[in-house]
């Protein structure tokens, strides 16, 4: 993304979520009932885009992207019992506003996003109280220092997502970031979300990729990254972390929640890998 703009991407995402609830036929793949809130005056432009388009590829790809990694995400949460949950490049997920319980959720994205975030949540009247905002440019600050100044305790295990970031990143930045991950406390869980170079997409995902990466270069905000799930594992065990599973879209939730009536079909583009830091 470009300084002194918020993620576009991130709107994209949130109105894709909010969409979902509305344009798509249950069994719904998640619930976000907070985005359209959030997305405030935007929010009848962007659900009724999606309305009125919504069986094009990218619009239907990314509404199943975005709601299949929460799903999978939010359920691997609960399941943990952490009460440590950092989310990097939070952009507009609303999982703080949504839960109750004792999860201390630790929001982590650029500066600029997270004050126009912070705004939107001021503007529709949603309490921030929850969460903690960290701001992180991936590229240039350090993680670790940052989470410790707003509270986070490395000596408890957590779980991190990190969703719809890394093929934004470049190879480096997400090496520098997973090395300041495998030193939090044995246990702690990672869930990423990683781009498949070209040659292991599906023809779904090829044609989804046609459409997107154009976009998010229009955007200002290009991939840069892709890894063969073998790449990504052993970049992970090289930072500490034991790699427990990939997952694609169709694998992600329950079968049956493909057993559908829309136009909503998994997409082989990205996936999710599933790991803890071992024991040192």
């Amino acid at each position: 993304m470009q300084n002194g703009t918020p993620s576009r991407t991130a709107l994209m995402a949130a109105a894709a979520r909010a969409a979902h609830l509305v344009v798509d036929d249950q069994p719904h793949l998640f619930h976000d009932t907070v985005a359209a809130s959030l997305l405030g005056t935007q929010a009848e432009e962007l659900i009724g885009y999606h309305r009125q388009f919504g069986e094009h590829p990218i619009l239907s790809g990314t509404r199943t992207q975005v709601t299949v990694r929460s799903h999978y995400t939010e359920a691997r949460l609960a399941a943990s019992g952490h009460t440590q949950y950092v989310i990097l490049g939070a952009g507009l997920d609303t999982f703080a506003y949504r839960a109750g319980g004792d999860t201390t959720v630790f929001e982590v994205d650029h500066p600029d996003t997270q004050q126009w975030k912070r705004d939107l949540l001021a503007d529709a009247g949603i309490a921030a109280t929850a969460v903690e905002f960290v701001s992180v440019d991936f590229e240039n600050d350090s993680l670790d220092e940052q989470l410790a100044a707003h509270g986070f305790d490395p000596a408890r295990p957590a779980l991190v997502s990190w969703l719809g970031v890394s093929m934004y990143l470049t190879a480096p930045a997400i090496a520098a970031t997973l090395a300041v991950l495998g030193r939090c406390a044995p246990g702690t869980e990672l869930i990423m979300e990683y781009a498949l170079p070209a040659h292991l997409r599906d023809e779904r995902g090829a044609a989804y990729a046609g459409h997107a990466l154009a976009a998010t270069t229009d955007l200002s905000e290009p991939w840069h990254s892709y890894f063969a799930p073998e790449e990504l594992s052993a970049m992970l065990d090289t930072h500490g972390f034991t790699v427990h599973e990939h997952r694609s879209q169709r694998e992600a939730v329950p079968p049956a929640l493909w057993q559908r009536t829309d136009g909503l079909r998994p997409v082989d583009l990205c996936r999710l890998v599933r790991a803890k830091v071992r024991n040192r």
